[in-house]
């Protein structure tokens, strides 16, 4: 049984109009069931865009099955994906879940359904990602697809329901007792995270990726990616919550081989971690953002970041 995928939508009528005509794309799609999480409006400027999304969802078809599950208020991603996955996951076992800003290659599902059904009974695999970083190593493999690492990407996952623990989320003293070992956290999961960890017991933010990041590393179990990346964020400078405005320095090798089959090692260790965590540095980001100085677009981003960004330090 393929798993089912579940859809997160809000407010982005072209971006998720996008997402779903690549995932119609799929080879696997007609024989998915999809269910797509509608989140409520969080103001009357929203609820234009909301109906827009939403007229797109009715339509819908080119799957299995479509089952919409709208919301009349807003509660957020985090609510919505958490409570979402944990209603889906509980009822079929496992899951592949999804955003509204990205677009999948063709063979996404067939790499998720493979990669959930060979890793199922794995305890040191916690989860599975479609969308990878570009990793200089990828082009020296050739007896595997996929390398593990602590870190998950929030850009299409799935996992299993012995993996997922809805209580985890709101159990805040586990996020407190670790938030103190800020070296740790950096030297398995990236510089960034201790700054979002921290910002989420400080109520500035409400991220559930952060707090699944933190359960892999607590529980000492990986995430497995693929060397070339299935699934592309198109959430980049547009009017989105988590991405306005801002430049992605996420450099990813997308899929165009088409291949359907995959090879899976039985063997799991964590690797290539210098390669891996040097996208979470600020050093990569500064020096990526100079690269992009050398031409009038990358320039044109760089200037607009700048400037959002200083006007939103002063409101």
């Amino acid at each position: 049984m393929l798993a089912p995928i579940c859809l997160f939508v809000y407010n982005r009528p072209k971006e998720t109009e996008l997402t779903l005509n690549a995932l119609k794309a799929n080879y696997l799609a007609k024989e998915s069931e999809l269910f797509v999480f509608c989140d409520g409006p969080k103001n009357i400027q929203d609820k234009e865009k909301v109906e827009k999304v939403r007229e797109l969802i009715y339509e819908l078809n080119g799957f299995k099955k479509v089952e919409i599950k709208k919301k009349e208020k807003n509660i957020g991603l985090a609510n919505s994906i958490i409570n979402g996955v944990t209603e889906i996951i509980n009822k079929f076992g496992k899951i592949i879940v999804l955003e509204d800003d990205l677009v999948t290659s063709p063979n996404f599902l067939d790499f998720m359904n493979q990669s959930l059904s060979f890793y199922r009974n794995f305890e040191k695999i916690k989860s599975v990602n479609g969308y990878s970083l570009s990793l200089k190593i990828a082009k020296k493999i050739n007896n595997s697809d996929v390398y593990f690492q602590y870190r998950l990407f929030p850009w299409g996952w799935g996992t299993w329901r012995n993996e997922w623990d809805k209580e985890l989320f709101y159990d805040e003293k586990i996020y407190l007792d670790i938030l103190n070992k800020k070296q740790y956290l950096k030297n398995y999961l990236g510089n960034d995270i201790p700054r979002m960890l921290k910002g989420f017991i400080e109520g500035k933010n409400n991220s559930w990726y952060v707090r699944f990041v933190i359960q892999h590393l607590i529980e000492k179990k990986l995430s497995v990616f693929p060397f070339l990346s299935k699934v592309k964020n198109i959430g980049f400078w547009d009017e989105g919550t988590h991405c306005s405005n801002s430049i992605n320095s996420y450099v990813h090798e997308i899929d165009t081989t088409f291949k359907r089959s995959f090879k899976f090692p039985n063997i799991i260790k964590k690797s290539y971690d210098k390669e891996f965590l040097k996208y979470f540095r600020k050093s990569h980001k500064i020096k990526y953002r100079l690269v992009l100085l050398k031409s009038s677009k990358g320039w044109s981003k760089v200037v607009t970041e700048l400037k959002y960004k200083l006007t939103n330090d002063k409101s």
